[in-house]
């Protein structure tokens, strides 16, 4: 690890995790969750340590720098739509199970008691609005998400699970 000059590397590693936690939770990407961008975030800002010119402040650097790379990343990895009259326009990636890792060898298994939980993740990924998308990846991998906009996204997902019958009533356990 680099240490700029004047600092000692506990005070380089608050700087580091305060700028993770300050901008980490605004990317969500498919096959990323929430601590798995953290620590990619935290790599990056060790990355360019050796690029640091001392005199500025080391969380503006870190700042500028780790945002940069999150926007080179979208910009990268997520098709565009040339169509659109408006310009580039990040469209999210489809969701889907590829992106996830399978226990060992063992394939993941459908039985019984995740029956209901495959349709429904099923059906939302079919109908839930691209606008809302990237937002759903946030609630599913526990992003930080305004409440207001969580509460859309929640509704939505209740309102489609509804319309094609799988929203499940809380069971009353009283009387």
């Amino acid at each position: 690890m680099v240490i700029p000059d004047g600092m000692t590397e506990e005070n380089v590693l608050m700087q580091i995790n305060k700028v993770v936690d300050k901008i980490a939770h605004h990317y969500c990407f498919p096959g990323f969750v929430g601590n798995d961008l953290k620590q990619e975030s935290f790599i990056i800002c060790m990355e360019a340590l050796s690029r640091y010119i001392p005199g500025r402040p080391l969380e503006n650097f870190l700042s500028v720098h780790l945002s940069n790379r999150l926007k080179n990343f979208v910009r990268d990895n997520h098709h565009t739509d040339p169509a659109s009259d408006k310009g580039k326009i990040v469209q999210p990636a489809q969701l889907n199970n590829e992106h996830m890792l399978l226990d060992g060898s063992e394939k993941f298994k459908v039985d019984a008691t995740n029956l209901d939980m495959v349709a429904m993740k099923s059906c939302i990924d079919r109908h839930l609005p691209s606008s809302l998308r990237m937002d759903y990846l946030k609630v599913v991998n526990e992003a930080y998400l305004p409440k207001k906009r969580r509460e859309q996204v929640m509704d939505e997902i209740k309102e489609i699970l509804i319309e094609h019958g799988l929203h499940k009533e809380p069971v009353n356990e009283e009387g």
